[in-house]
């Protein structure tokens, strides 16, 4: 094993008092060095590092906060220059320990450490024996042992270069930023996202870190937003699953650019990959009342380890791990608790594997829809009666007293989401007719109708009261729909208002009729022009 020489590292100054620092304050003196409290030409107290080797090891207990005099210039010497690194790694939390490394040539007789802007004091003896390391410990890591770093070594003859720079950064001082994916984290493959970071703080910049392989980071100067907060935006290129997307970022001041707030809550983009697709579902169904316990299941029978579920236009991305209610079935439950409004929307859920960084493709889309949001209650009323025959066409009406701009049909116990129809005016009332044309047995059971605004089509009126629809006579078809989605039926929009892609289509095969009726009227044209053409030749 290579010999190593063990320094004594003080940082900073101190005050006399008890318990540990807390961040913005001076730790607390321990035995072992004397207290002075220099000021730098500002008045400032000024955090500086005294390091003294010693021929056999040390304890490595850091006595932070402390300065002992005797002042030595060290000039740069023609020794190939020492390598320096901090273990665990660079960025420390406040309060953590951390140990610098500095390494030269076998033979090495001392170490120094210096920190830029400061002027440190150190001292020196002879090891009892020669080694090519000299290790600086920092026990509880502060904003005082934050900054830039080299070192350097001295053989019997000379002195080394200068290390190329280590920069310390201790994190925890100022509060944690927000950091989300614009538009949303789930990301196609090889498409583009941007991560903004943000803070109410005020800091004048952003560092963004990238968990895992390969590790990478980002800095940007911070823009002031329209709400008085400072933010950046980071643009990130191709993304793809080939491997893991862990975001976290952290604020700065300027005149610290390393003492930097507390991390970010970690954001991971999900790249939906091509294995099989798992099922989403809930046990209570598509509508829940505000209030009401739900819990959302991700299914498969790939044998997932893992699921995650994702809402449209939220930032959160919840996972579970798999477990086997049976053979040859994964599933996560992901209780969402008492539901409010925040709970309505599209979700979709994705597997994945424990020793792979790729997810599944995405299941089909689950629309929870929150009732008891407005304070309506329609009512529905069914047509010719609530008894009637296989065979007849029968109409279930949806009124309101309020103004509401689409009416939801649900039967209990179906397997298709509510049909929802645009509103009418009439008599008074706005309504929507539901119309089953005509009736089988597989119509038979209860339904209820809510009201709902194009604004947030997630969230709904109370329900209306229950009414039993029989009929008699016929064969069971099938669990069908009331009605099958067509020109009186509208599926719910993927976003709210956004009827664009409906729109394009209407008009494409608006288009296809003009074209078709204009190839006719000139075939039409041209065949009775023929023959008159000839008559005349």
């Amino acid at each position: 094993m290579t010999p190593s020489l063990t320094a004594l590292l003080c940082l900073g100054e101190m005050e006399e008092g008890e318990g540990k620092p807390q961040p913005g304050t001076d730790p607390s003196p321990q035995p072992g060095c004397s207290v002075r409290r220099p000021q730098d030409s500002g008045g400032s107290r000024v955090g500086e590092a005294l390091l003294r080797i010693q021929g056999e090891p040390l304890t490595g207990v850091s006595l932070p906060g402390l300065r002992v005099g005797l002042r030595t210039q060290v000039q740069a010497g023609t020794l190939p220059k020492p390598t320096i690194w901090a273990e665990p790694g660079s960025v420390i939390p406040w309060g953590s320990p951390v140990t610098i490394w500095c390494q030269g040539t076998r033979g090495a007789q001392i170490f120094r450490l210096d920190k830029e802007g400061s002027s440190p004091p150190w001292y020196r003896q002879a090891p009892r024996e020669p080694g090519d390391k000299g290790k600086f410990s920092i026990s509880y890591m502060t904003q005082y042992g934050a900054g830039i770093y080299h070192c350097y070594y001295r053989s019997p003859t000379d002195w080394s270069e200068r290390s190329d720079p280590l920069q310390l950064v201790v994190t925890g001082v100022h509060s944690k930023p927000t950091l989300s994916a614009l538009p949303s984290p789930v990301v196609t493959s090889g498409g583009n996202v941007t991560l903004q970071c943000g803070s109410w703080e005020g800091v004048d910049g952003f560092i963004l870190t990238k968990e895992g392989e390969p590790k990478s980071s980002w800095t940007l100067d911070a823009q002031r937003g329209p709400h008085g907060q400072t933010q950046a935006l980071f643009p990130m290129g191709r993304v793809t699953p080939s491997h893991r997307w862990m975001f976290r970022c952290h604020g700065f001041y300027r005149d610290t650019p390393q003492v930097w707030s507390a991390p970010s809550d970690p954001l991971e983009l999900l790249v939906p990959g091509a294995s099989g697709k798992p099922s989403l579902l809930t046990p209570q169904g598509p509508v829940v009342a505000s209030g009401q316990n739900l819990t959302l299941q991700c299914r498969s029978d790939v044998g997932y380890d893992r699921f995650t579920l994702s809402q449209e236009w939220r930032q959160a991305l919840p996972q579970r791990p798999g477990r086997q209610p049976q053979a040859g079935l994964s599933q996560a439950d992901f209780p969402l608790g008492p539901v409010t409004n925040t709970h309505a929307g599209r979700y979709r859920c994705y597997g994945g594997h424990n020793l792979s960084s790729e997810w599944s493709a995405p299941s089909d889309p689950l629309d929870i829809l929150v009732a008891g949001w407005f304070p309506d209650t329609p009512s529905l009323s069914v047509q010719p009666g609530p008894l009637v025959a296989s065979g007849e066409n029968v109409t279930l009406l949806c009124q309101s007293g309020s103004t509401r701009e689409t009416f939801l049909l649900s039967k209990e116990g179906a397997a298709w989401p509510p049909l929802r129809l645009r509103s009418k005016y009439r008599g008074g009332h706005f309504q929507a007719e539901f119309s089953m044309s005509p009736v089988t047995s597989a119509h038979n059971g209860t339904y209820r109708c809510y009201s709902s605004l194009s604004s947030n089509p997630y969230l709904l009126s109370h329900a209306s009261a229950l009414l039993e629809l029989t009929v008699s006579g016929g064969t069971e078809v099938g669990a069908l729909p009331p009605t099958e989605p067509g020109p009186q039926t509208e599926s719910l929009p993927s976003h709210p208002q956004d009827y664009t892609v409906e729109n394009l289509i209407r008009m494409g095969m608006a288009g296809s009729v003009l074209l078709g009726l204009g190839i006719l009227l000139f075939q039409a044209q041209h065949g009775h022009g023929g023959p008159q053409d000839a008559a005349r030749s």
